[in-house]
């Protein structure tokens, strides 16, 4: 019985990721704001999503995965099967781990929102906690010392409640200046670091900037761009959830 431990680039790809932005920002119903400029911090969503997990295991038993995010993880302009969380999800799954997956993405969210989320979240009662949050606040041009605090809240929570966490690094479009990325970017390995959780450090290796991979934005994954993405992130949450379930075998025994 699982016990959740409550105690406790080329000038063509620049132009397509600074259009992307733009389309991003206008999707987000923000009007363009220049780097460093902070914009309001988001407000919690008036009602959560709903939970959908893939598979529940006999007798509750399953490993409940859950990925906070934005758009990006919520599939934005695809069925949730196709999303990468719903994939990542299949292939725990088939390595025989029990699994329920929920995914928790909020188009338009940033960390702030998803800060104000994580109650409702650690409700849920996760084991793994994928943090993928931090997209649209830099594309907002919102402080990067905002977003780390943010972020850095939503680990502590997480971990304090006896969740594992996964974090997600994201970069930005080189159209926001070499000083401001640099700042943002930093935050990632800073946050994993001081935390000692594991890091994607770029979770879009490989889509960003791909017109082939991305929908007719130019930022959010299609299809084949999910299944990618699934690729990159695949690998430390099945790390996790193998340390998860060899953990709890061992807490276990008397």
């Amino acid at each position: 019985m699982i016990d959740r431990r409550r105690n406790a680039a080329s000038g063509r790809t620049r132009r397509l990721f600074a259009a992307a932005a733009l389309v991003l920002l206008a999707a987000c119903g923000e009007s363009e704001r220049p780097a460093g400029e902070a914009a309001p911090a988001a407000a919690a969503p008036a009602a959560p999503p709903a939970i959908a997990d893939r598979r529940e295991a006999p007798g509750g038993d399953a490993l409940r995965v859950v990925f906070l995010g934005d758009s990006l993880t919520a599939g934005l302009g695809l069925g949730e099967a196709e999303a990468f969380p719903a994939l990542v999800g299949e292939r725990l799954e088939r390595a025989g781990h029990a699994v329920a997956v929920v995914n928790a993405g909020v188009s338009g969210d940033t960390s702030a929102g998803g800060l104000a989320r994580l109650g409702w979240i650690l409700r849920q009662e996760p084991d793994v906690l994928v943090v993928e949050l931090g997209a649209n606040d830099g594309l907002r041009g919102i402080s990067p010392e905002a977003t780390e605090e943010n972020l850095r809240g939503i680990v502590r929570g997480a971990q304090e409640a006896g969740a594992r966490v996964l974090l997600l690094g994201i970069r930005l479009p080189p159209n926001y200046g070499p000083d401001y990325r640099a700042r943002f970017e930093a935050i990632y390995p800073r946050v994993a670091a001081e935390f000692g959780v594991p890091l994607v450090p770029f979770f879009l290796e490989g889509v960003g900037g791909r017109a082939d991979l991305n929908l007719g934005d130019g930022i959010h994954p299609n299809a084949a761009g999910q299944r990618r993405v699934a690729d990159n992130v695949y690998p430390a949450i099945e790390e996790l959830a193998g340390e998860e379930l060899v953990g709890e075998g061992a807490g276990g025994e008397d």
